[in-house]
């Protein structure tokens, strides 16, 4: 009963729609159907609205039951107020101030004027009817095959007798991402979402079915059509009677459509007027009496998701690639790739001197360019090209991840630091949600979680400051964490003894005016369903808090394993006991969603292979049974990826760890290959490993509504499980520069004072994180358990390090890490995965003659006298061995001393 109440509660904000079979079917209304024109160009199939011309269908020719636009739908659409391609955005006015007018040819539409199709045009028509009384404007329409390539090209003609300035120009981009009505393997097979490239000339977008099978989709600009900005068109319900709107509803299942924009600084003097730094300069189109421009966009097809940078290329567009990526460390060395047609006639910075871009050795026809980083926070470097065309690739720019691991440490363990034992929810001590705005902890929301250390808005902090410890541990801040865990964790959130033991909580934190009657803020409405209620809040059923906790103990225990004296309250059995109890428990008192995967989940197969380790073989039998079940299950889906929601990015990685883990593979291809169905290899910070999410701001943020975010926790966690398959596949360079995309893109959520954001704001007219910590801590989770330096043979670029810093000498490859970590290192040409428990790694050599590699590790301290290390041979790796250090669980325990330390390991 308590679940089907969750559920249908959680359906108020359109979250989870499926739990509405609850209630009585609701009449279905039957449309007139629509009619069509098909066109076959190159290679899809397209079908034209006969009375709009705007497009119906966009099918590969070689699988005509796929749709790319929601043309199963078009008879529901077929009415004012929806856009579709083909529609054409415009806001303008008279140059010297005049007021913007807005005008959209989806709005009320009118019979349009149907012009002759000759030569490559398939289709031509006058729709300056249908964009409203009192526009000064002359619109035209093609459809024209391009040597093959479906083009959608627009006219515009100043017909009045003054210049007219137009501040936005957008095409609504409208595919098919709408889940509604549809099982998981129904939007898997048919559904698709659009990821941008926001860079001006040689901006595009992808679109990529859900399971990342298939031919991919590229809307790519044709002559001078930039993508200066990614703009949302609000639906009805926010801007009731707008102009620039959309007809149908945002929710958890259609994240809605957007606009390719052209000219955006109309936005800026209304919408975006508060907004941070856009993507490129906001700029304007002026247009004298008589004047016309053409805008236009061509749609090609990439034969997969790897291919579509080859695709570019192809098609004559510029195509950059940044290693490792573009979030860049003060003192990490990057470099970018360009390859386009036209030599780079200049490149600069913005802001300026922020990046420093250095022309180095070419690369197999790529124009290498050695980055540096000064400064901090989001930078722009602006390339431009002979022929004149602009591409402009983002940059974010953070501290050497030493010192970002350092701030949040800090910044949890004392600013978040709630201690107040007269608290009546049995707070003290804990790490509590934090509003940067405000400048406080949050110790009452009225989405009680928030406030209430659990599920994911609440645990978030205390998460992070947890795994801040795993390879940078500091003694103050530990012995904080012990005591969190001994009187809050075990004493409040987490039942200690009894019939329950081990099961956790969903809040410490709930609404109940009787028991509190003088704590809760009258100024706060506390009538929504998220004020939960004691009993509520008390509930053991939701097994997505489980996770959290497991890795409160799981972290301690390998403290307390690896670092002596570092940890005093118990002993590492103590905890890794307490860490197999929570799974237990959550199998036991929340079985049903352990059937879906689990944020963090992945701690979960760490926790039984150190049970095996540590030789507690009944409970590590008891564990793999109960886990095994659960991957047997997974095992019988097509798409395993189910969730409360009706779609989920977060469920992804535990069920790719446990197919891993339980040798089905064809299992785990296919979650890797649906996470590269939604998480891309985009030069901008902001998109790149950004795993698709877009509803969360519901549940964490400060500003709750349905948008697109930036580097939410699941871009670092889907970097775990990429991270993985590329170690098996070494070739697959895509995996690798996704999953380190995701990875440092789960950096960039910290500020400068060690706060760590939920997300990031994406639309226009806010581009600031948010200022609540809410999620954060399942993404520094994937960070921490994910950081590593990676060696890498590039069959294109050469000799690279994501990671480290890379130098080469007599035939000897030298890398030094600056990853958050420097515990954990890949030497991809050797198949060899190096791991300390112990001990970091102050640089490593490798000699691609011999093999051999060489590490050279920290000195010694007083909570690591001894490193602690693990090789282990990947896929068609070579085995490693080393004569240092006396065998120990596995691994190799080595000595440390008041000098770095030299380990070599050979082939075996």
């Amino acid at each position: 009963m308590k679940r089907t109440r969750l559920l249908l509660m959680t359906s108020i904000l359109a979250i989870a729609p499926a739990a509405l079979a609850h209630d009585a079917p609701k009449p279905k209304t039957v449309h007139k159907p629509v009619a069509t024109t098909p066109l076959r160009i190159g290679a899809f199939l397209l079908a034209l609205r006969s009375d709009t011309q705007t497009l119906a269908r966009l099918s590969p020719a070689a699988e005509p039951g796929f749709d790319f636009v929601p043309g199963q739908r078009e008879a529901e659409r077929q009415g004012d107020g929806y856009n579709h391609i083909g529609d054409i955005d415009i806001r303008l006015r008279t140059p010297g101030g005049g007021a913007w007018r807005d005008f959209a040819s989806a709005h009320v539409r009118r019979p349009i004027v149907v012009l002759p199709a000759t030569g490559k045009t398939r289709a031509a028509a006058d729709i300056t009817a249908s964009m409203g009384a009192g526009f000064p404007l002359r619109v035209e329409r093609r459809w024209i095959d391009a040597g093959g390539t479906p083009l959608l090209r627009f006219t515009l003609v100043n017909t009045s007798t003054q210049p007219v300035e137009i501040g936005a120009l957008g095409m609504p981009m409208v595919f098919d991402n709408i889940i509604d009505d549809r099982t998981l393997e129904q939007a898997h097979a048919q559904a698709s979402f659009t990821d941008p490239y926001i860079g001006r000339d040689a901006g595009y977008l992808q679109v990529t079915r859900l399971s990342g099978k298939g031919p991919a989709l590229l809307v790519v600009p044709d002559a001078h059509t930039p993508l200066e900005a990614y703009v949302p068109l609000p639906d009805q319900r926010a801007a009731p009677g707008a102009v620039l709107s959309e007809r149908s509803q945002r929710s958890q299942t259609s994240e809605g459509f957007y606009t390719w924009t052209v000219a955006s600084k109309g936005y800026v003097d209304k919408e975006w007027a508060n907004a941070g730094e856009q993507w490129n300069v906001p700029t304007s189109i002026t247009l004298a009496p008589g004047e016309r421009r053409s805008i236009g966009l061509r749609f090609v097809e990439a034969p997969q998701i790897r291919a579509i940078e080859n695709t570019l290329a192809a098609h004559h567009r510029p195509v950059a690639v940044g290693i490792p990526g573009y979030v860049v460390p003060t003192d990490m060395q990057a470099s970018l790739f360009l390859k386009y047609g036209s030599k780079v006639a200049t490149i600069t910075s913005y802001p300026a001197g922020a990046l420093v871009a250095t022309p180095a050795a070419s690369a197999k026809g790529w124009a290498r360019y050695d980055v540096r980083a000064t400064g901090w926070g989001p930078a722009r470097l602006t390339i431009t090209y002979a022929d004149g065309t602009v591409q402009t690739v983002s940059y974010d720019i953070t501290k050497p991840l030493d010192q970002v691991m350092a701030d949040i440490g800090r910044f949890t363990t004392t600013k978040q630091w709630y201690d107040d034992k007269s608290d009546p929810f049995r707070r003290s001590p804990a790490i509590l949600s934090y509003d940067k705005q405000a400048g406080k902890i949050l110790t009452q929301e009225p989405r009680v979680w928030i406030s209430g250390m659990s599920d994911e808005g609440g645990a978030g902090s205390w998460v992070a400051a947890m795994m801040k410890q795993l390879d940078s541990p500091d003694p103050a801040e530990v012995a904080k964490l012990e005591t969190l865990v001994d009187k809050t964790v075990l004493g409040t959130l987490q039942v200690a003894s009894g019939e329950h033991a081990g099961a956790v909580k969903k809040s410490i934190f709930y609404y109940a005016p009787k028991e509190h009657p003088d704590y809760y803020d009258p100024a706060i409405d506390w009538r929504s369903w998220t004020s939960w209620s004691h009993k509520d809040a008390d509930d053991l059923g939701r097994a997505y808090n489980y996770p959290h906790v497991a890795v409160g103990h799981w972290v301690l225990y390998r403290l307390a394993r690896n670092h002596p004296g570092l940890v005093t309250m118990h002993d590492w059995r103590w905890y890794l006991d307490h860490a197999y109890t929570t799974v237990t428990a959550m199998m036991r008192d929340a079985p049903f969603y352990t059937q879906f995967g689990l944020m963090e989940g992945d701690v979960f197969v760490d926790i039984l292979k150190d049970l095996k380790r540590e030789g507690m073989s009944p409970e590590a039998t008891n564990m793999e049974a109960l886990m095994k079940r659960r991957a047997d299950h997974w095992k019988t889906l097509q798409y395993p990826f189910g969730s409360e929601m009706a779609w989920d990015s977060t469920g992804q990685p535990e069920v790719y760890a446990w197919m891993r883990y339980f040798g089905y593979q064809p299992q785990a291809d296919t979650t890797r290959e649906a996470i590269l169905g939604y998480d891309p290899a985009i030069p901008s910070w902001g998109y790149n490993g950004n795993a698709r999410r877009y509803w969360d701001f519901l549940y964490g943020g400060k500003y709750p509504r349905i948008e697109r975010q930036i580097h939410h926790y699941g871009s670092a966690l889907n970097a775990v499980p990429l991270f993985d398959a590329y170690r098996a596949d070494p070739a697959d360079t895509h995996l690798l520069r996704v999953a380190y995309g995701g990875m440092m893109g789960g950096i960039t959520n910290i500020d400068r004072d060690g706060f760590g954001s939920a997300a990031f704001h994406s639309w226009p007219d806010r581009m600031e994180w948010d200022p609540y910590s809410g999620d954060y801590g399942m993404g520094f989770f994937g960070h921490a358990y994910s950081a590593a330096t990676y060696v890498v043979n590039d069959a294109t670029f050469g000799w690279v390090s994501y990671g480290g810093n890379l130098t080469q000498d007599h035939g000897t490859v030298t890398v030094v890490p600056k990853d958050g970590a420097r515990t954990r290192l890949f030497v991809a040409p050797a198949g060899a995965w190096i791991t300390l428990a112990a001990g970091k790694i102050a640089s490593a050599s490798y000699a691609p003659g011999s093999g051999a590699i060489t590490l050279t590790l920290d000195r010694a301290t007083p909570t690591s006298p001894a490193a602690r290390l693990f090789v282990e041979a990947t896929t068609g790796g070579r085995v490693y061995t080393t004569a240092s250090g006396t065998p120990e669980r596995g691994g190799r325990t080595i000595a440390l001393g008041t000098t770095p330390t030299q380990v070599t390991l050979t082939q075996r």
